[in-house]
């Protein structure tokens, strides 16, 4: 229940949204609209939008013109270790699924040929994929992986995860991996596919994946903020 106490309102507002949201909904649901929610909790509509938007700016909630206001999907977090997306999602108890966006034949760029020790007129895999959790998107992925280890990648199920691919059909697991994260901001190209706004912060993570000596992969991959969160702990050496 709303009350006059110490607490202002909106905030009271955002707590009970917040458990309603854990508690009662799904990502994805509709939140009431702002009319059924003054009446519910017998605030103003000022109240109401300011309680939804500090949600929405915490990423709890995300609103779609012309469509309310929904559930967001929780942030993946990874704590920086070795894992494929579908590898991280499960661990989430979040289902993951892929849309190919390119999978095709075709020379890559020079440090990507320069990486796997290849001239630069080699053909290799690129594999441009949207990465989505419970059917919501999280990153655009755009991979490449070296012909000469996996020649027939494209025929194999590219849907699902690859890692596990390399692993168990072509023997080649990733033990070892270089990866820079930096920021990167939503383009015209990638604005729609991730659903945000042009101009929005993405995190921008690429790649560079071994299997033993073996040059396997690069990856540069472009996440939503605010479904993507790296973790990471560190310590003070000794003097």
């Amino acid at each position: 229940m709303i009350t006059d106490g110490p607490t202002p309102k909106h905030a009271q507002l955002r707590a009970l949204l917040e458990r309603r949201c854990a508690e009662e909904l799904s990502p994805g649901d509709l939140l009431p609209g702002e009319r059924t929610l003054e009446e519910e909790y017998g605030v103003s509509r000022i109240t109401v939008r300011r309680a939804i938007g500090d949600l929405v700016a915490a990423g709890k909630l995300r609103r779609v013109r012309g469509k309310g206001t929904f559930v967001a999907p929780a942030p993946l977090v990874s704590r920086l270790h070795l894992a494929s997306f579908s590898e991280e999602m499960a661990q989430q108890r979040v289902e993951a699924a892929s849309e190919i966006l390119r999978a095709t034949t075709a020379l890559a760029p020079a440090q990507v040929a320069a990486f796997f020790g290849t001239s630069p007129d080699t053909p290799h895999i690129q594999l441009r994929r949207l990465r989505l959790g419970d059917g919501e998107p999280y990153a655009v992925d755009n991979a490449w992986y070296n012909a000469h280890l996996v020649p027939d990648l494209l025929e194999q199920d590219v849907k699902q995860s690859v890692y596990t691919l390399l692993e168990e059909h072509y023997r080649l697991p990733i033990t070892e991996a270089e990866q820079t994260v930096t920021a990167a901001s939503a383009t015209e190209a990638t604005a729609p596919l991730l659903d945000v706004a042009c101009g929005t912060a993405l995190l921008h993570i690429a790649r560079f994946a071994r299997s033993g000596s073996h040059a396997v992969e690069f990856c540069a991959s472009l996440y939503r903020s605010d479904r993507y969160w790296l973790t990471t702990r560190v310590g003070r050496e000794s003097a």
